[in-house]
């Protein structure tokens, strides 16, 4: 089966945290309604139709990959509808970038679609209505983007959905052909080395997209770059718990009032960007296995929090769970 050597790390032991999910071990019976919570749980609330001769099958390997996620998906064929519904959890709020590995594969948003081939590269809003028709079995995979995080990218972003994007030349061959290998070494490489790449990941989707959008979307170019150098500073010194909004406008030679603006053009202040990031740095240490034997409270200070109950409150109200069942969740 073209593309199947993709699947050899569902079964081989992996360098990095994934959560892995099959419906192999359940009854026939039990499938489309142990799917439809799965789907709903990790990506978007969908009715499911099941293929017609033959039972269903799905299973998926999620990785967390910083900001985003990378799924690698195989599943009999198989159809998918998202109504209109407002997303309930942060799974749900974000924009999916489709890679077909082989099968067939229609896309349908906002009045258009995308036939895929394997290869291509489709992407959609889990937020918005979607349909998804896949009448023979078929593998690909996904990377979740936070939708902020593609809007701050991406102006006019909302205009990429369902077109496709040929895998067989430009930037598309070059950005299928990265996520392909990331997914093909995801268990290959350890955490610390395999986290990077999702910016890379980033940085290509957003480029070759880019070229979607209609000619009157450009970016605020000097504003775009501001606010990128006070992330990569931020980002510099994230574990640094004396970081605080003074000591970032000083670095970066800007007023603190004008730094807000550029967030508040995110919906988040800059401080909120701050601690957020340092709860994602958490969240990515609980799940490691290489700092299993590292307390909360060593993760917690390394990543500039000093005092406990903030950081347990604040982890709380992102992950909806403490830090401490968080980690035996994901272990």
């Amino acid at each position: 089966m073209a593309g199947s050597s993709l699947w050899r790390f569902a079964v081989s032991p992996s360098a990095n945290p994934a959560l892995h999910l099959s419906t192999a071990d359940l009854p026939p019976t039990q499938r489309r309604d142990w799917l439809h919570h799965v789907i709903g749980r990790e990506y978007a609330r969908v009715d499911i139709t099941p293929p017609a001769q033959a039972e269903l099958f799905n299973e998926m390997t999620i990785y967390p990959w910083q900001e985003l996620r990378l799924s690698a998906i195989r599943s009999s064929s198989i159809g998918l509808y998202c109504p209109p519904c407002e997303p309930e959890t942060a799974s749900q709020d974000a924009y999916f970038a489709v890679v077909l590995l082989h099968g067939r594969y229609r896309l349908q948003q906002d009045g258009r679609a995308a036939e895929l081939q394997a290869g291509d590269i489709a992407l959609y809003d889990a937020t918005r209505p979607h349909r998804i028709e896949c009448p023979e079995p078929f593998a690909k995979l996904l990377v979740s983007v936070p939708r902020q995080l593609l809007q701050q990218r991406l102006a006019g972003v909302e205009h990429c959905s369902a077109v496709r994007i040929p895998g067989s030349g430009g930037l598309g061959a070059v950005t299928s052909d990265f996520l392909r290998s990331a997914a093909r070494q995801a268990d290959c490489i350890d955490t610390a080395r395999f986290s990077p790449l999702a910016g890379q990941a980033l940085d290509l989707l957003a480029l070759t997209l880019s070229a979607l959008r209609p000619g009157r979307f450009e970016l605020a170019d000097h504003r775009a770059q501001a606010l990128s150098c006070i992330k990569r500073l931020i980002e510099a010194r994230l574990a640094d718990p004396e970081l605080d909004s003074a000591a970032i406008a000083g670095a970066a030679g800007l007023s603190p009032r004008y730094i807000n603006a550029l967030f508040n053009a995110e919906n988040t202040s800059l401080m909120r960007y701050v601690w957020q990031h340092r709860l994602q740095r958490c969240a990515e240490k609980l799940r490691s296995k290489h700092h299993a034997g590292r307390s909360l409270t060593e993760i917690a200070l390394r990543w500039g929090f000093n005092d406990m109950s903030h950081f347990s409150r604040a982890f709380k109200r992102r992950y909806g769970c403490s830090p401490s069942d968080y980690r035996h969740m994901r272990g």
